[in-house]
């Protein structure tokens, strides 16, 4: 039992003397670190003048007032008056004193529309007016002008319609073997014979409107008989192809068979 005690005492010993070496490295530490920030502190207050500083300030807008448009008012075209040089009636109608002119009838009622005035060029309107710069008369009393006939202009004759233009854009047509009016056969090259080449050749054409091939190139088929294959097709010839009338051009194929020699 006493041995037990002993040893009981022992260890508190131990974890008294750890405590205190923690707590006192923890007192430490905080002196250390309390006495590195207040240093900092004072550093930085002493450099704080020799640092280069951007003093930046905020200046608000000076509000522009918005110009009002203000709407000038259209000046509206005024019609030009036009100043006639003859004088408008309504019906002819002599003066009382041309007593040579006798009147178709007699009213008691005056007429509201003014009689011809002597010297000045007279037509008849819908309305009776006086020139304003008369135009003198020829010789004699009066002279009286019917109003001028309204002549209708006929309308201009519509645009002819565009004549149609002829297809330009090839068509297909496929395999051209059936339809060649002739069709060479080309001839086997020796090096093709030396080299035992077969097979068969694609050659791609392109006919014009009149049936005559002026262009071939070669799509497949062996290198050593491409050339004479070409060749050959040049010198097809088809008949004309048209559409709605029309000759067109045609692109096509000629295939070619190579037996080995």
């Amino acid at each position: 039992m006493f041995d037990n005690l002993v040893e009981s005492s022992s260890h508190k010993d131990d974890i008294s003397r750890k405590g205190s070496f923690v707590a006192a490295t923890a007192l430490i530490y905080a002196v250390l670190l309390v006495s590195f920030f207040v240093a900092g502190i004072y550093w930085y207050d002493n450099h704080l003048g020799q640092m280069e500083l951007e003093l930046t300030t905020l200046v608000a807008p000076v509000p522009v007032p918005q110009q009002q448009k203000q709407d000038e008012p259209k000046q509206e075209a005024k019609p030009q008056k036009v100043e006639q040089n003859v004088d408008v009636r309504k019906e002819l109608i002599a003066d009382v004193t041309r007593t040579e002119l006798v009147p178709k009838e007699v009213s008691a009622k005056a007429s509201d529309v003014p009689p011809v005035r002597r010297g000045v060029t007279t037509v008849l309107g819908n309305e009776s007016s006086n020139a304003a710069a008369p135009m003198p008369a020829g010789p004699g009393s009066g002279t009286v002008v019917s109003a001028p006939t309204k002549v209708d202009i006929a309308g201009e004759p519509p645009p002819p319609a565009p004549a149609a233009t002829p297809r330009t854009a090839p068509i297909s047509g496929g395999v051209l073997n059936g339809k060649a009016i002739s069709l060479p056969k080309p001839a086997y090259p020796p090096i093709a014979r030396a080299a035992h080449a077969s097979g068969t050749v694609v050659v791609q054409v392109l006919i014009d409107e009149n049936g005559s091939v002026v262009s071939a190139h070669a799509v497949s088929g062996h290198p050593l008989l491409q050339a004479v294959a070409v060749s050959a097709a040049r010198q097809a010839r088809f008949s004309p192809t048209k559409l709605s009338g029309q000759p067109v051009k045609v692109t096509g194929v000629i295939q070619y068979n190579f037996v080995a020699q």
